[in-house]
């Protein structure tokens, strides 16, 4: 049995499974159970859903699979059922970890314990202006013509507003979806682990969901793509465990997906943009790490201006155990 927590412990938002049932099992079985429902069983729950609807509506099954394979030729309706499996991971990893570790699932979002949607909000600007820097070194850099940022305008059809509506109205969740489950239960998963050093828990916390978040997108990827993805994660990371939330990571996240998709609608092909796994050039990584640089200090600066929480209440000395330690049910501090 873990010893009992001491009594002025405040845990980081990393450090939060500490709190629940004892036994760091439960964050691994737990962790493995998210990934498996949310790429596994609810892709084919969903899809089967759709798919039915399709074919209620007149659609073969060829051109029923045709319109729901994002791999080969992205649909809105493929896209939209995408999104939706991806923003599953929300209420999934809500029951998690109220199942695994009988913490209240609104811990999964701050150490609040709440979404600081106050926080959040300001960090939309301000990925607006990290974004605006990335895209300005990009055109700066030596691309070849084909992967530049911009280029001839596509024209405007009835699929391309639908494709907008679809992004608008749904990849928030899905980027939020991500961050629940990577920068949310894995990363509370990865700190949950008892008996190591203060820095060495961040580091873990933050490089494994990193390496699990880009590895999830695809085997094939490329060295430049899969490091793009993983900085990607690492920045995201250090901002959860810094600022105590996902708020900063979700804002980062859904305008980093908002502009990928709009270059893609606007100058590209959607169908490339979704299946990136190869032809990108070593010279992007300086324009990913012009938008994670500025956004990782803008979003800290703002954090430590408004005395945003990196640390929940004290939980009185309390061992770990099922509900009932005082951080179950403690009032959040003010700020």
């Amino acid at each position: 049995m873990p010893a009992p927590l001491a009594p002025d412990f405040r845990p980081r938002y990393h450090e939060l499974h500490r709190v629940g049932r004892p036994g760091e099992w439960r964050s691994i079985v737990g962790a493995l159970l998210l990934l498996v429902l949310v790429f596994g069983i609810v892709p084919i729950v969903a899809g089967g859903v759709f798919f039915a609807g399709l074919m209620l509506a007149g659609y073969t099954v060829d051109e029923a699979t045709a319109v729901l394979d994002v791999t080969a030729e992205a649909t809105p309706a493929g896209l939209a059922l995408l999104n939706i499996v991806i923003a599953a991971a929300i209420p999934l990893t809500f029951a998690v970890t109220w199942w695994f570790h009988r913490l209240k699932p609104r811990w999964v979002s701050s150490v609040r314990p709440r979404l600081r949607w106050g926080y959040l909000l300001l960090c939309l600007p301000l990925a607006v202006v990290a974004l605006v820097a990335s895209v300005g070194v990009g055109l700066l850099l030596p691309l070849a013509p084909g992967e530049a940022p911009v280029g001839e305008v596509n024209e405007f059809s009835s699929q391309t507003r639908d494709f907008l509506l679809v992004i608008l109205l749904l990849t928030p969740l899905q980027a939020a979806g991500e961050e629940y489950l990577f920068r949310g239960y894995l990363t509370q998963a990865f700190g949950s682990i008892r008996g190591i050093s203060r820095r060495t828990s961040d580091i873990i916390a933050v490089l494994g969901p990193a390496l699990i978040f880009a590895l999830f997108h695809g085997l094939s990827q490329d060295l430049p793509v899969f490091f793009d993805r993983f900085a990607f994660g690492v920045v995201a990371g250090i901002l959860v465990i810094r600022t105590g939330g996902l708020e900063a990571a979700i804002a980062m996240h859904v305008l980093n997906n908002f502009l990928a998709f709009g270059l893609a609608l606007a100058f590209g092909d959607l169908t490339t943009a979704l299946n990136a796994s190869g032809g990108s050039s070593w010279w992007m990584i300086l324009s990913t790490l012009t938008q994670s640089l500025v956004y990782l200090g803008l979003a800290m600066w703002v954090a430590k201006a408004l005395g945003v929480s990196t640390q929940g209440p004290p939980v009185g000395g309390a061992p770990l155990s099922p509900a009932g330690d005082p951080i179950l049910d403690a009032p959040a501090p003010r700020v």
